[in-house]
């Protein structure tokens, strides 16, 4: 058996899966990306192989996706986390039109064809806000973990809207009303709620400027800040419809690299990028 492998070097975290030459995802890892990207590649290489039980010289192809996929040495092609996130999602909900993407430091919202091609797409990359960073932040000022942070906001009844992020979209500012309001005496369930809604409200608008249309088109959504589930419920809210979220949302760039690299090795030799005239 062959098997093929993606990798997606985010700014937070530095995401694997590997797939069978049947297309069957054998195993995926996730592993902080840190300040060496590098080392990140090879740790989480080593434990997606580690997970499926097999040995590296089983690999046909890899390809590489995220800020950092030119660091990934061997691979066969590097491809833009628009494409990656676009086919790994199609793979898992083939009925998705619009997929938004909010991962460590950008916002994306793309829209798809009905074969799954990237028919148009936008990105905020411009600031932090509403991204897995900004979470961070907020998770650090309000002294809990992130990983709780999605259900903090539970009983909450909306009482205080993050007014920074509605304006400057600053997450220094941000951060700076979220410690006022706890000195003030806020509920914190409060305040997680208005964070949420902030960023559900921001992507909203991101959302209706870059795919008009998109009222009733199936929705999904990826990233690792579709793990946080008060986002994605405060995002449904404010678009009126649920929304597709699968098991392992901060995978679905890898998942993508992992299908083009099968689909490459299938359609020719497999010739690691560097070794290309």
């Amino acid at each position: 058996m062959r098997y093929y492998l993606g990798i997606d070097i985010g700014s937070l975290s530095c995401d694997a899966v590997l797939i069978d030459g049947s297309g069957k995802v054998a195993a995926s890892a996730v592993v902080p990306t840190g300040a060496k990207n590098r080392e990140a590649i090879a740790r989480v290489t080593d434990e997606v192989l580690l997970r499926a039980g097999i040995d590296r010289a089983v690999l046909r192809g890899v390809v590489s996706t995220g800020y950092g996929r030119d660091r990934v040495e061997g691979r066969l092609v590097a491809v833009t986390e628009i494409t990656c996130h676009a086919r790994g999602m199609r793979f898992l909900n083939p009925a998705t039109r619009v997929l938004i993407d909010i991962g460590g430091q950008d916002s994306k919202c793309i829209s798809l064809s009905a074969e799954g091609a990237v028919v148009n797409f936008a990105m905020n990359d411009k600031c932090a806000a509403g991204t897995g960073r900004f979470l961070e932040a907020m998770a650090r000022a309000l002294g809990v973990d992130i990983d709780d942070l999605g259900s903090l906001d539970d009983g909450a009844l909306g009482t205080h809207a993050i007014s920074s992020m509605c304006s400057s979209m600053c997450t220094v500012f941000a951060e700076s009303e979220v410690v006022s309001l706890i000195a003030d005496g806020v509920p914190v369930n409060e305040i997680v709620l208005g964070l949420h809604r902030a960023i559900a409200a921001r992507t909203v608008s991101l959302l209706k400027r870059t795919i008009p249309d998109a009222d009733g088109q199936a929705l999904s959504m990826s990233g690792g800040v579709a793990r946080n589930r008060g986002v994605v419920r405060a995002m449904a809210e404010a678009l009126g419809r649920p929304i597709f979220v699968p098991e392992l949302p901060d995978t679905v760039g890898a998942l993508g690299a992992a299908i083009i690299a099968r689909e490459r090795c299938e359609r020719a030799p497999a010739v690691p990028e560097a070794s290309l005239a």
